[in-house]
């Protein structure tokens, strides 16, 4: 996972393994100071020291500890040993000064790796989000799409970018106490390499059902974020059926798996600190035994105060083990959340633009369904060998039962969906050899449900439109009957509408999306039932800007309401995914088919 993220950040990386390098040299450094002190104090080392010369041939650990001590015995005999005393100490407190101010510098550089990592993955998810195909969306949970975007991001925030540090930080403790050891006593240290893994290989064990407790805990963070979702775009018809107390319910079941996964991740989280613990201080005592055993011997090859610093760095290697054994919990943790957030970031997007697109610079011809064939789901076709012409200025309407495929064949022509069989042409060129962007400059949309977004009248107008002047968003307005209810508003152009328009009515809110689309001046229009949820004044408005829309553009209009389309250049009726019947209005009355039925129903 960090090798995807970390490119970016590699000099942060760069400077925090050097500091950590430091910090844990000059902590190493610190100790160190104790044995000459402890010798002061307890009058342990009554050894007499000369000077040995030092040169590039004679310098190794026991010339430089042997000279080290003979410059501590003259200060001693020169200054007495209180002075002493006080000059190691002050050497004790600028080595710690020196480790903690490269603690700190260490820990402050990876600040922006981690959070900028996590910007990351955010705002790749996002972008992912944007180009996944409407299909994605129709299979998931949008609940779920958002716990993934936030719980499970946070979780690999506090999870893995935190044990970052960690990842760095304590390898190098290790290798640096490692060689400290090793430098002290080989014979103890090897002992100790025997019996750590040991303790290692108790914590893995531990560990291991933490990832797919984590999982368990994210997909149930998933369903109450649905349950939000649905309740809160719900609340009308929760409140109509008196269903509060069933819904109440169903979320507070939902609240206790997700409380009963995170009481066993949790608790096994928390045993991770204490059996860290006992491990370590069992180290350390078999240790202290083994060490003790050599010290008593008479051939021993450290001397007591040298077994105390060797102790005190062992004690230092505990911490970072501890951490690790911290990071067995968290990282799986993390591991599972990025699991669940590559679901989105590893979708496959079957709507794919081919490496050098044909140009599409404008609409001159005519757009044509060619033996058009298209199925959600294998085996049960949407859409039948699907033949249409609409050329350019004309204006084709689509009628039929709901199912019929009228939605599906309009979601054709900007490739929202990829057609199965057959094709789909502009001017001749296949839909799917060019770019999409291109494509989809060429139409514009007025869907039933007009979609606006928690912005002022003039940003949703100007949606998609680059540069565009006031004037020119008042021209678009007026011709969409929306100048005056915009210029009655608090403060006109600028006001605030609401999450999804929610402070406009319906007609409002389809006349904004009709100035929406105005504005940018398509050449083919697609008009999803743009009528069809509005009271017969707000229709009345949004027809009249529908027809100063539909002048002199390609139209393909689906219509429930026969009315709003018996001006249509051609008619077609689809039944079951086939177009049964087509032609004008008066042709299709006349052939006293499906469509007359349809109008004689909506006539009574």
């Amino acid at each position: 996972m960090l090798k995807r993220y970390m490119k970016p950040y590699r000099k942060y990386l760069t400077w925090a393994v050097i500091l950590n390098f430091l910090s844990q040299w000059m902590n190493v450094f610190s100790f160190m100071a104790l044995i000459p002190i402890l010798n002061i104090l307890f009058k342990i080392d009554t050894t007499t020291y000369e000077y040995i010369p030092m040169d590039i041939h004679h310098l190794n650990k026991d010339v430089l500890v042997n000279n080290g001590y003979y410059y501590i015995n003259y200060i001693i005999n020169t200054h007495g040993a209180f002075f002493t005393l006080i000059m190691m100490g002050i050497i004790l407190i600028v080595m710690t000064l020196l480790k903690t101010a490269g603690y700190f510098a260490s820990s402050a550089v990876m600040v922006p790796l981690r959070t900028g990592i996590v910007r990351d993955i955010r705002i790749q998810v996002y972008d992912k989000v944007l180009n996944l195909p409407l299909s994605f969306f129709s299979e998931e949970r949008k609940g779920d799409i958002i716990a993934r975007m936030s719980a499970d991001v946070s979780v690999v925030e506090n999870s893995i970018t935190s044990s970052i540090d960690m990842l760095i930080r304590n390898p190098i403790t290790l290798i640096v106490c490692f060689i400290t050891l090793f430098g002290v006593s080989w014979q103890l240290t090897l002992f100790v390499i025997i019996i750590l893994p040991l303790a290692g290989w108790i914590m893995g064990v531990i560990s291991r059902k933490l990832k797919s407790q984590s999982v368990v805990a994210q997909a149930q963070w998933g369903d109450i974020m649905s349950q939000l979702d649905e309740t809160l775009g719900g609340l009308r018809v929760i409140k109509a059926f008196i269903a509060e107390r069933k819904m109440s319910q169903r979320f507070v079941k939902t609240n206790n798996d997700f409380r009963d996964a995170m009481n066993a991740m949790v608790i096994r989280q928390s045993s991770a600190h204490p059996m860290s613990e006992f491990l370590g201080t069992c180290v350390i005592v078999i240790v202290l035994w083994f060490g003790g055993a050599l010290i008593l011997n008479q051939y021993s090859p450290i001397d007591a105060a040298m077994f105390i610093f060797y102790l005190v760095i062992l004690y230092s290697i505990i911490t970072p083990l501890k951490e690790f054994s911290k990071a067995f919990y968290n990282i799986p943790q993390g591991l599972a959340s990025m699991d669940r957030i590559d679901m989105i970031l590893k979708a496959e997007n079957h709507i794919k633009e081919t490496e050098h697109p044909l140009p599409l610079e404008s609409f001159e011809k005519e757009l044509e369904f060619r033996d058009v064939s298209f199925s959600y789901i294998e085996g049960r076709p949407v859409l039948k060998h699907i033949n249409l012409k609409v050329e350019k200025g004309k204006t084709v309407a689509l009628v039929g039962q709901s199912g019929s495929g009228k939605s599906t064949m309009v979601d054709l022509v900007p490739r929202y969906h990829d057609v199965g069989e057959g094709a789909l042409l502009i001017d001749g060129k296949n839909v799917k050899d060019v770019s999409i962007a291109s494509l989809r400059s060429l139409i514009g949309n007025v869907n039933q449900d007009a979609i606006l977004f928690n912005d002022t009248f003039y940003n949703n107008i100007t949606f998609g439109v680059e540069n565009a002047t006031l004037e020119q968003v008042i021209d678009a307005a007026k011709i969409a009957n929306a100048h005056d209810f915009i210029m009655e508003s608090e403060k006109g152009y600028d006001t605030m509408i609401g999450d999804r328009g929610g402070r406009l009515s319906g007609g409002q809110r389809q006349r904004v999306s009709i100035a929406r689309a105005i504005l940018k001046n398509p050449p083919i229009l697609i008009l999803d039932e743009a009528t069809s949820a509005l009271d017969t004044e707000s229709e009345r408005l949004v027809q009249e800007a529908l027809e100063r829309l539909m002048k002199s553009r390609t139209t393909i209009a689906i219509a429930h309401r026969l009315s709003t389309i018996k001006n249509a250049d051609e008619i077609c009726v689809l039944y079951e995914g086939e177009i049964v019947e087509r032609g004008t209005h008066e042709a299709l009355i006349a052939l006293n088919g499906y469509y007359k039925k349809l109008n004689d129903m909506q006539s009574l």
